[in-house]
């Protein structure tokens, strides 16, 4: 399993969402919230998975935030 951090003052919470609904076809992710980040954890079948799905939706939480102009402070 694998857990990615996204600082709620980098990371709009949508994309965070959006980028999960788009990857959860290819691993098991689970979004929790702590005070200052999103989390998600990424489970899938084997470790070179986990790692590429997790790389990519970082990859795409990040394009969605940066397209959406919420870079700091976005919503949750």
């Amino acid at each position: 399993m694998i857990e990615l951090r996204f600082h709620r003052e980098l990371y709009d919470g949508n994309a965070v969402d959006e980028a999960i609904k788009s990857f959860d076809r290819f691993a098991t992710l689970e979004r929790a919230e702590e005070p200052s980040c999103f989390v998600v954890r990424v489970t899938a079948k084997d470790e070179a998975r986990e790692r590429k799905v997790a790389n990519e939706l970082g990859n795409f939480a990040l394009g969605l935030t940066i397209r959406s102009g919420s870079t700091l402070g976005g919503s949750e």
